[in-house]
């Protein structure tokens, strides 16, 4: 299974709709992946907050047609990274109708948007993120299917911040996930946890990680880049440098049950 993370650079110069159609262009260059990644929040700025209210969107909003028709063009499935939801008025969803939300789509190879999860963990400390928008309270696993030479592979969803806390993705593994994907906006001033933690969830968990960040700066704050994909042994399959790039690279679902097998860790786990 092929996979290509696509570590977007933003820039505040570059409008949302054309880094929505560049984004596209990017997708479509794929073609013969089976799943293609996209960062957190990349339409308008993990950090770019004055942005949020009016760049919201619902899912089936831009940000969903324009990606749903790349992702059908050249028939892969779609992590389109996050976008600002915006709860629909009178949806009696979550915490309120207008509630702005952290929303992460995943996107069949025809278009179909098969999944979504709104982040759990708001970054902030009581401002930006954490104040600004709802919390997520569902886990979400999408189970890819196999093809002829390769066997399917679940995918359980976080989102950056997400990543520091391991109990969420304990849960996604009690829920079937082999690999986890997390779309970010991480900083460059802590990188060095980005990669630690990216590896950690890997080990503890023995799954894959494919954790896609973006480059350039959102707000003025200096992103890490460094996407990364660690396999269910800890080990770095490819990583990104700090500037705009795709990483490509090839999956073995089969692994994730092996490396379970040869070391049965998570046999051992006693606390629920």
């Amino acid at each position: 299974m092929r996979a290509s993370l696509i570590q977007i650079a933003v820039d505040p110069d570059e409008s949302v709709n054309s880094r929505r159609r560049r984004v596209a262009a990017l997708v479509r260059e794929q073609r013969g992946a089976d799943l293609v990644v996209l960062p957190e929040l990349w339409p308008v700025g993990a950090f770019a907050y004055d942005s949020f209210a009016d760049e919201a969107e619902s899912r089936d909003g831009a940000t969903y047609e324009v990606m749903a028709k790349a992702a059908s063009d050249v028939g892969v499935w779609l992590h389109a990274g996050s976008i600002v939801e915006k709860a629909a008025p009178g949806s009696g969803v979550g915490e309120g109708s207008g509630t702005l939300y952290n929303t992460s789509l995943v996107l069949s190879p025809t278009g179909e948007l098969v999944r979504s999860y709104r982040k759990i963990h708001r970054f902030g400390f009581d401002k930006g993120e954490a104040v600004m928008m709802g919390a997520g309270d569902e886990l979400v696993t999408v189970p890819l299917p196999g093809t002829k030479s390769s066997p399917g592979l679940t995918l359980g969803l976080a989102t950056c911040y997400d990543l520091r806390f391991p109990e969420l993705f304990r849960g996604l593994v009690d829920a079937g996930a082999q690999a986890f994907v997390v779309p970010a906006g991480w900083p460059a001033r802590r990188r060095e946890h980005w990669t630690l933690l990216a590896r950690a969830r890997a080990v503890e968990n023995q799954a894959y990680v494919l954790a896609c960040g973006t480059a350039g700066t959102h707000a003025g704050v200096e992103q890490a880049g460094h996407s990364i994909v660690v396999d269910p042994w800890g080990e770095i399959l490819a990583e990104a440098g700090p500037d705009e790039e795709v990483l490509s690279v090839e999956l073995d679902p089969a692994r994730v049950a092996t490396t379970r097998e040869q070391f049965p860790v998570l046999k051992d786990r006693r606390l629920d």
